[in-house]
């Protein structure tokens, strides 16, 4: 191994993906209804946290981001086996845990002058960091150096795109998303907000009538946006993401991947589907559904 990865939880691969990925997972806090904060993916899963959720309406989740000790439980294997280390973080916009980790590492080398750590900021968020942890495997595995994988993995997050909803505005208003009002006026008429994440920002991509009309919507969005753009998929990682409804998520990813079929596009590779984390779920509620994208490194 050229290089060590290790990830915080908010690039939603789970504890099992990272393991067969060989990635160290540093994790989110949760907690829900109490004080008593959970390790995500550790002490707690993300579906467990998200039924917790789903029976508590009104219970609003809090998180905290890793700390600096949980940084260096995962540095210091590879440090003390002389192997470098490169770890993806959270966009710093987002969150602390991108300084959280470039603390860790200097702290570290305090101990181990020769350490190795390269963190970066992914300028990412869920299912996009994970395929940009996917991606930096995949560099690993085909035996670049650390500096070759960081030079060609920089290249990537302005390509990355997100389409999803969700179903309950709540979330949205309790995390400073939208306005009190907004909320209310969206809960009567049944109105669904379309959301984005590009050039490291949420966008609104509009509002739906109604759950249905919300996911087609989202498809019917992605499309254009592959279409406009001219993509060719086979140069880009595609994903689909939900929180709860497992059911729901797997019509709803057939038909993205048919929809792309049917407009000439070559299916890409479907990966396990990615179950959209606590740190982003705490602002979505347990029904976060989705499409995203992230072009893949030319090397």
């Amino acid at each position: 191994m050229n290089f060590r990865i290790v990830s915080d939880s908010s690039c939603d691969l789970g504890r099992e993906r990272c393991q067969e990925l060989d990635v160290e997972l540093v994790s989110f806090y949760a907690a829900l209804g109490d004080e008593t904060y959970y390790r995500e993916e550790r002490d707690i899963s993300t579906g467990e946290f998200y039924r917790r959720m789903a029976a508590m309406p009104g219970v609003f989740p809090k998180t905290s981001m890793p700390t600096v000790e949980d940084y260096l439980q995962a540095f210091s294997s590879a440090a003390r086996q002389a192997v470098p280390i490169l770890c993806i973080c959270l966009n710093s916009r987002f969150s602390g845990s991108y300084q959280t980790a470039r603390n860790a590492a200097e702290k570290l080398r305090e101990e181990l002058p020769q350490a190795r750590v390269h963190v970066m900021d992914s300028r990412l968020a869920t299912v996009l960091q994970g395929l940009l942890v996917e991606e930096a495997v995949r560099l690993r595995d085909l035996g670049l150096e650390l500096e070759e994988a960081v030079a060609a993995l920089e290249r990537l997050p302005q390509s990355g795109r997100i389409f999803f909803t969700t179903d309950d505005l709540e979330y949205l208003r309790h995390g400073g998303r939208i306005g009190k009002a907004a909320a209310t006026t969206g809960t009567l008429l049944q109105v669904k907000p379309l959301i984005g994440y590009e050039n490291g920002e949420l966008v609104t991509d509009g509002i739906a009538q109604g759950r249905k009309k919300s996911l087609v919507r989202v498809r019917e969005l992605f499309f254009r946006y592959v279409e406009q753009k001219k993509l060719d998929l086979g140069q880009y990682r595609v994903a689909t993401g939900f929180g709860l409804d497992r059911e729901e998520h797997r019509d709803f990813s057939q038909q993205v991947y048919q929809g792309l079929l049917e407009r000439g596009c070559d299916r890409p590779e479907v990966k396990i589907p990615y179950q959209i984390g606590i740190t982003i779920g705490v602002h979505t509620g347990p029904t976060p559904i989705g499409v995203g994208l992230l072009r893949k490194a030319m090397v």
